[in-house]
């Protein structure tokens, strides 16, 4: 049987890669349910009826309304990639403005496992906000893929290959 995966995807430039994304994952065995907010999910509004083939599972970008079944798996794990400024602070400060922030702090409440890489300008991570925001999550029992083992803050305009494989690493390991 496959452990569920939890992809949520927040509205920075290599949430673009999330089908391929998708299927390394599928390939390492997860079971994928694709989470995205409001502006991840309107720039990859045409993939749905791909990503939902390639799922099995409908693309949540929105709360459910009252009365409304939620017919996935529940999740194993989370992978919260890639994760704007604005996403992490609102994690670490309990701010639900969206479904996958939503999820990523009730998984911290209820201490399931979490991974969340965050994709920033250097600019941003200098932020004293941002490094407390980081650290909170860490505290609260997120594991934070940043610097060596995950992403590396970048100048705007130079960033590198974004590193979904070291996140998928780093879940196959939780």
């Amino acid at each position: 049987m496959s452990r569920v995966l939890y992809l949520l995807g927040t509205a920075a430039p290599p949430v673009l890669d999330l089908p391929a994304t998708v299927t390394s994952a599928q390939v390492r065995g997860w079971d994928v349910c694709v989470g995205l907010t409001p502006t991840a999910a309107g720039w990859l509004e045409s993939e749905f009826d791909a990503l939902t083939e390639l799922t099995a599972h409908r693309v949540k970008s929105r709360y459910r309304r009252p009365g409304e079944r939620d017919d996935r798996p529940p999740a194993d794990v989370a992978l919260l990639a890639p994760t704007t400024l604005n996403s992490v602070n609102s994690i670490a400060l309990g701010l639900t403005p969206s479904w996958p922030i939503a999820y990523a702090v009730e998984a911290l409440g209820r201490r399931a496992p979490l991974a969340v890489m965050p994709c920033v300008k250097d600019t941003l991570a200098s932020h004293p906000q941002f490094g407390r925001s980081v650290q909170t999550l860490r505290d609260a029992g997120a594991q934070v893929l940043l610097g060596p083992d995950g992403f590396t803050p970048h100048t705007s305009g130079q960033a590198g290959p974004y590193p979904w494989a070291d996140a998928l690493d780093a879940v196959s390991e939780m």
